[in-house]
């Protein structure tokens, strides 16, 4: 074997290990944010206001002070019968 031919295949097993390491890497989780008015009710993903502790505990479809995590971004153009989903909790 040449040294270019050893060369050229010492290249290609690296870069082939290189792909299998990047393969096994999970992928990247979406960027989240919290909506609020969006979630049915008992659906929300934590704390929905004054009597209520955690998720699950919201007492209304689209609860004002209720909020669901959405992929960032998203949380303006989800529309409800009651509006869209909002950044801050709503009476």
């Amino acid at each position: 074997m040449t040294a270019k031919t050893t060369l050229a295949l010492a290249m290609i097993a690296a870069t082939a290990a290189a792909g299998a390491a990047h393969a096994a890497q999970p992928a990247a989780k979406p960027a989240m944010e919290k909506c609020y008015g969006v979630a049915k009710a008992g659906k929300n993903d934590c704390k929905a206001g004054p009597g209520t502790s955690c998720a699950g505990t919201s007492t209304r479809d689209w609860q004002g002070n209720a909020w669901k995590l959405v992929k960032a971004g998203t949380c303006l153009s989800i529309k409800t019968p009651k509006g869209h989903g909002t950044l801050e909790p709503q009476a």
